[in-house]
């Protein structure tokens, strides 16, 4: 079994040092030193560090038998995140090293999740944005002393002389995580360079919640305490304790529109503003006397105004177009939002609350009412993005369960008032042949029928994967049916509210599409079970 120790220098006089900690040197090489004075550990970052760290990690880890793995203190961890997107090793680095460094911040955060993971590396006090009780970071050393928790070692009071481990930081710049989510979504749409850097980080997030969830989960089902449930102290109910619903749910579909644009700012101040190319990077570094605790210019942005060109003009939202012709054939779905890792991103986030909702209403808001700001932002959206968040393969990212509600409350919204409503939202194929199969929209738009069209798709096709879906004469009906009666519909378009040809012509295009893609699987489903019988 792997034991998780911390930075303990034993055998090294009262002035001796140890190479390992964090700070960025004008060669840029990240070294890590952790300095052993008066038994206090001083932690510094700089690549050669970031790499030593790495070693460190993956020589306990990775041995046969497990060896102890060397974690730094928490306020490290928080600093090693922030030097992972912070503009002055990305967008405005002075040299390759530079955004070398935020690349091996992050490789050693992934590494730290997959070999440690997110319970026993404490990434909960880590990962906590300042409020005025936690505005100074204390950093405490843990070690996994059994399976059920950890003990603290020794108290690693020692501060880390440079802003951006303080007020610097993301963790102190930004009010919570949903300003980061929403600042990181709006520049997925008008700053794709720092997306790009946002992206990476957002990513290892989404995948560090989800983990010390499952881990948390997990330790749920084997403990016999029955006053203490490990789900409350996870990342996730950080973030969301005390947070408006809503606001979440903005964050998480900010699309760079000028007022969720407005909501979410920037964590850092200029921070879309980029070097000049001309700027002369190669500057003579500041003094560095560790022992004096001086640590000259590392890990600041050195950039002044004058080095910095003027923030680039946003790149507008895209705007779905009506589309000739020749374009139908390949719309672009993805850009309102981002591209499509964005929307797996969003996807992934709303998975997580429904998650959590489940298990943990009162922290947060009851399922019910979640579902409802789901549908507030996902029925409005224009046909080619609504398709990108009720499509099958969207709703892979939820439980099944989960995707069968989410879909017949969008579905509901949507479907003729004739269409009966179900007693429950479990899915069955008696349920879809009554209530929804062989009904049209409640209006005449040709989107809101392809809506309608998309949602059945998508709970056929939910139904045939996880419970069956048997082909009858009944289901047969049903499909054609509901097919006639959407396409009747969509054709009784009054002319005074018509809209443009090329936008009608978009529209049928993803009409026509769902219904072929309905009937491919229902005769699919025919052939298969004909072929059994016979």
């Amino acid at each position: 079994m792997t034991r998780y120790q911390p930075f303990e220098p034993s055998g090294l006089s009262r002035t001796s040092s140890v190479s390992i900690a964090l700070s960025i040197s004008k060669r840029a090489s990240v070294s890590v030193q952790v300095h052993a004075i008066e038994h206090r550990l001083t932690v510094v970052a700089d690549v050669q560090g970031l790499n030593l760290l790495t070693s460190v990690l993956s020589l306990g880890t990775t041995s046969t038998p497990a060896a102890p793995a060397f974690l730094p203190p928490s306020q490290f961890l928080a600093l090693i995140s922030t030097l992972a997107v912070h503009p002055s090793l990305t967008t405005r680095a002075q040299s390759d090293d530079r955004i070398e460094a935020s690349l091996l911040s992050l490789r050693y955060l992934r590494l730290l999740l997959n070999l440690v993971g997110p319970v026993h590396s404490n990434l909960r006090e880590a990962f906590a944005f300042s409020t005025p009780e936690t505005s100074s970071r204390r950093g405490v050393i843990r070690r996994r002393t059994t399976g059920d928790g950890f003990s603290p070692t020794k108290d690693a009071m020692a501060s880390i002389n440079n802003d951006l481990a303080h007020a610097g930081s993301m963790w102190a710049k930004a009010q919570d995580f949903w300003h980061v989510v929403g600042w990181a979504f709006n520049c997925s749409v008008l700053h794709r360079n720092r997306w790009d850097r946002w992206k990476m980080w957002l990513e290892y997030m989404v995948d560090t919640l989800e983990t010390d969830w499952a881990q948390r989960v997990h330790i749920h089902g084997e403990s016999d305490d029955s006053e203490q449930d490990p789900r409350e102290r996870s990342i996730l109910v950080r973030y969301i304790e005390g947070a408006n619903e809503r606001r979440v749910l903005r964050a998480i579909f900010a699309d760079g529109s000028s007022k969720l644009a407005g909501e979410f700012t920037e964590v850092w101040r200029n921070e879309t503003k980029e070097r000049k190319k001309d700027t002369n990077v190669k500057k003579t570094a500041s003094k560095l006397d560790i022992e004096a605790d001086v640590w000259g210019d590392y890990l600041h942005d050195s950039g002044s105004s004058s080095e910095l060109e003027d923030t680039p003009p946003p790149i507008s939202p895209t705007k779905m177009e009506p589309m000739t012709d020749s374009e139908i054939s390949i719309p672009d779905v993805s850009a309102p939002f981002g591209g499509s890792q964005a929307i797996v991103l969003r996807l992934r986030l709303l998975s997580l609350l429904s998650t959590f909702s489940v298990f943990l209403p009162h922290t947060f808001t009851p399922l019910p009412s979640l579902y409802d700001l789901f549908l507030e932002h996902i029925r409005p959206l224009p046909l080619p993005t609504f398709f990108l968040f009720v499509s099958p393969s969207s709703m892979q990212h939820f439980h099944p369960s989960a995707a069968s509600s989410i879909t017949q409350i969008i579905l509901r919204s949507l479907i003729a008032s004739a269409a009966p409503l179900p007693i429950t939202d479990d899915l069955t194929q008696e349920t879809l042949e009554t209530c929804y199969l062989p009904y049209h929209a409640n209006t005449l738009s040709i989107s809101d029928n392809t809506k309608v069209s998309l949602g059945v798709e998508t709970l056929l096709r939910l139904l045939h994967k996880h419970s069956g879906l048997d082909w009858s004469e009944s289901l047969q009906v049903a499909v054609d049916r509901g097919i006639e009666a959407r396409e009747q519909k969509a054709k009784n378009v009054s002319k005074g509210k018509a809209k443009g040809k090329g936008s009608q012509g978009s529209e049928r295009m993803w009409l026509k599409g769902s219904e072929a893609r309905i009937r491919g699987l229902v005769q699919l489903v025919r052939a298969q079970q004909e072929s059994m019988e016979g």
